[in-house]
């Protein structure tokens, strides 16, 4: 019984969103010209006061006109005008009539008189401004205003100050409509007028806001000085100017003269798209509190957007991913579905705050998905707490589903918000019904759902109430609050229920298990003796994961010496060729200095002591080259017993450059000791303001070696494969960046693969085959540079074979000034 009269109320009341009524509203007038336009507006179809032909009355003998519109009970306003909306009704004594009104019941035909037409606007090619003005009506639409010079078309120098505009139209910006546009859906015009500021907006900005979807340029007395998107002279290169979330521009003029405004505005037809929205072009000139508050709004909204979009993308990601993982659990779906339907709602209602949105986009979500969403949302949200309650789904809820996808069809032609809310309140009164009538039986996790539930329908009730009774009772920032409590409200609870409801769900399985026990007493012997059985084998397996751990970490340490003793081998080859040199010199020169000495004794014997003197001065230089070449084999020793020195932790001043020279030249001649055949090119970029830097040398040494190595092995093997042209080089450059200085270690070899570039610093990971590398060598270089606070990174750019750059990143701290 309580389901029939509540189907019945719900009819009833569903049925009176559909009811309409024809109503013919009959005019005549002794002086209205048979020729005459004459069109109707009013809030039945959203005050269009430009040219429609859906609202122009029809004529029905003399001197009468008619229209047939059809409408829904209530109250309506509405006013007649001629053509454009300039020319209106007048009174008895010629001023402006008011809107005239009239109620809506039943099927009725309304006979009216018109008085007379008096021009509401009439055309002043001149717009005065002043202050007061301004403020007192929070800016001026001068779109509307009736000032303006029109013509279709281009012409750069149709913006020019002195120009003749008396073959130009008079026409409103507001009044354009789809029917200037060209065979490609072009629309593209001109408009002039002049304008005077007096001396209230001396010294003050003026704020002009290109208010519409298209492309545009503001001239002041034949100067550009603004552009909106591109006019382009085709629709390749157009490009759209979004007028979402944009402040206007700030312009300035002398109050001492008038001056001349012209625009430029082009745009494109979207056949796509219903004619409204090619109704009008809109500009505005704002005071600087509405700008105040637009940028106010603009500042704080992005938060609130980030909250909707991101937060319920996140509930959306989540619900879903529990569903696909308990497809048993149709709660689950349904609350993806409502969540997700909810997030789709946002992001529409998002959109036209969306600084990068297109006119396309914005419609597309604003006039169809949204309709769309909305009654998955709805549809949803029923399913949900009906299968809550484990209620079936009847007659009735089909019912009211078919209702439903038959309103957003409707919606998808022609939207209006009064019809959203009684679906709104319809769907509210559902829930609340299916809530109360099993009140008894709600507990635990389903109160989450009841209240998210109940809380964003009263909110969006709340919301859409303030909005058809007066939207300027709630400011940006209540909106914001608004939204984010329907937009949140609801997954948060669902969240909340999911959480709740697990935690149910173990319980039941503890209890279960508890069952599963006490009937399992009589094979308790049985399972203590499995579980000995367990335990021996882990403890065996135990003892087997140990063993193979130790032998591991034996491995590891054999690895790690054989990558330092592979390092080592490479350091005392290029050490055994650069010794050499040394050697070779001492030898030679202390051989030419004993020819030299015998020659001075024979030319003693002869007194020839000016020869003697000349051979004494040979014999001094070479011996000062044998000094040279001998610290310089010094200095090799001692570095190659710095290298293999272990265990110091005492860092010391050390030349970087001359480090990375020296490495640099002892990997090239440790290699060439292998293979004669190998021949590169070595380059050196050295940044001498580094000078000395506190380091451990034998450990960063290391480091450069290795990757000095691991560049010669990259060049050798490219040189291998036979690239034509191919030379190979090896470049080693230090630089002072900021904090820090780097050494760049760079090849032009093959280069790393990017699917392995990541994993080149793991240990034992390799790129060489197999006995021809531990895979250790990148891995120790980057933890040594990580100890001295660096950084190890590599750059490679595999697909143009440009090679390979390793880069030391080292902190200045270390300088020593």
């Amino acid at each position: 019984m309580k389901k029939a009269f509540f189907l019945l109320i719900f009819l009833f009341t569903y049925g009176s969103i559909f009811c309409q009524y024809k109503v013919k509203f009959v005019v005549g007038h002794q002086s209205i010209i048979q020729k005459d336009s004459i069109f109707i507006s009013g809030n039945m179809n959203g005050w269009i006061e430009v040219p429609d032909v859906k609202y122009l009355l029809r004529n029905e003998g003399l001197n009468k006109r008619t229209i047939i519109l059809d409408l829904e009970k209530g109250e309506y306003e509405f006013k007649f005008h001629r053509g454009s909306f300039d020319k209106g009704e007048s009174n008895s004594i010629g001023l402006p009539a008011k809107n005239r009104k009239v109620q809506i019941n039943r099927d009725t035909i309304i006979n009216l008189t018109i008085n007379d037409w008096i021009d509401l606007q009439p055309f002043r090619p001149l717009l005065f401004l002043n202050a007061s003005l301004i403020e007192e009506n929070k800016g001026v639409s001068i779109s509307d205003l009736n000032i303006w010079h029109f013509r279709k078309g281009s012409n750069p120098q149709w913006s020019a100050k002195e120009l003749d505009v008396s073959a130009w139209e008079n026409f409103k910006p507001i009044d354009i409509d789809a029917t200037i546009a060209d065979k490609t859906g072009r629309r593209e015009a001109w408009f002039r007028t002049n304008i005077k500021v007096d001396s209230t907006l001396a010294n003050k900005a003026l704020h002009f806001r290109f208010a519409f979807f298209g492309a545009g340029e503001v001239y002041i007395d034949g100067k550009l000085v603004q552009t909106y998107g591109k006019t382009g002279t085709d629709k390749k290169s157009y490009i759209e100017y979004s007028p979402s979330h944009k402040l206007p521009i700030d312009i300035t003029l002398d109050t001492s003269k008038s001056h001349v405004l012209a625009i430029h505005i082009v745009d494109y037809v979207n056949p796509f798209l219903k004619k409204k929205h090619y109704k009008s072009w809109r500009f505005q000139l704002w005071d600087e509190q509405t700008k105040t508050d637009f940028a106010k709004h603009m500042a704080e909204e992005p938060l609130f957007n980030t909250i909707w979009l991101v937060v319920g993308l996140l509930f959306c990601l989540l619900f879903w991913t529990l569903s696909l993982q308990n497809r048993d659990e149709r709660n689950l779906k349904l609350i993806a579905w409502t969540s997700t339907s909810l997030w789709i709602i946002s992001i529409c209602g998002w959109m036209p705050h969306n600084p990068d949105a297109s006119l396309f986009l914005e419609i597309v979500t604003g006039d169809y998905l949204s309709v769309i969403f909305d009654k998955v949302f709805f549809i949803s949200g029923i399913l949900l707490v009906v299968n809550l309650f484990k209620r079936k789904v009847n007659l009735f809820l089909k019912i009211i589903f078919a209702l439903l996808v038959l309103t957003g069809i409707v919606d998808l032609f022609n939207s209006n918000t009064t019809r959203l809310a009684i679906c709104f309140l319809v769907v509210f009164l559902i829930i609340c019904y299916y809530v109360f009538s099993s009140w008894k039986t709600l507990k635990g996790a389903q109160w989450f759902i009841v209240f998210g539930m109940l809380l964003t329908y009263i909110l969006m009730l709340v919301f859409v109430g303030i909005v058809i009774m007066d939207d300027s009772l709630i400011s940006n920032t209540l909106i914001g609050l608004f939204f984010t409590g329907i937009f949140l409200s609801l997954p948060i609870s669902l969240l909340f229920y999911i959480a709740l409801r697990f935690k149910e769900f173990v319980h039941e399985v503890q209890l279960n298990a508890n069952k599963v026990i006490q009937l399992s007493e009589e094979k308790e012997q049985q399972a203590i003796q499995q579980q000995k059985y367990l335990e021996e084998e882990v403890a065996r397996q135990t003892i087997e994961i140990r063993s193979s751990l130790e032998t591991l970490k034996a491995t590891q340490a054999q690895l790690i010496q054989s990558e330092k003793m592979a390092s080592l081998g490479e350091l005392t080859a290029g050490i055994a060729h650069e010794i050499q040199n040394p050697l070779n010199f001492v030898n030679n020169f202390s051989e030419v200095n004993l020819e030299l000495l015998t020659e001075m004794n024979d030319a003693i014997d002869k007194g020839d002591f000016k020869e003697v003197k000349s051979l004494g001065q040979t014999v001094y230089s070479n011996a000062e080259k044998i000094i040279q070449h001998g610290k310089r084999a010094d200095a090799i020793v001692k570095g190659m017993l710095q290298h293999s020195r272990s265990g110091s932790v005492k860092k010391e001043p050390t030349d970087i450059n001359q480090l990375c020279d020296e490495y640099l030249r002892l990997a090239y001649h440790g290699l060439r000791a292998k293979d004669k055949s190998f021949n590169a090119t070595l380059k050196t970029e050295f940044d001498e303001t580094i000078g000395l830097v506190n380091i451990l040398p034998q450990d960063i040494g290391r480091v450069v070696l290795n990757l000095i190595t691991n560049a010669f092995y990259a060049v050798a093997q490219k040189a291998k494969q036979g690239t034509a042209g191919y030379e190979p080089m090896v470049t080693v450059s230090t630089k002072k960046i900021g904090n820090h200085f780097e050494i760049k270690v760079t090849d032009n070899g093959n280069g790393i693969a990017k699917e392995i570039a990541d994993k080149i610093f793991q240990p034992f990971f390799t790129t060489k085959p197999t006995g021809e590398g531990t895979g250790l060598g990148l891995s120790l270089s980057y933890d040594i540079v990580k100890a001295h606070g660096g950084e190890l990174k590599v750059e490679t750019a595999i697909a143009e074979r440009e090679g390979t750059t390793f880069i030391i990143t080292l902190p200045v701290s270390n300088q020593i000034s």
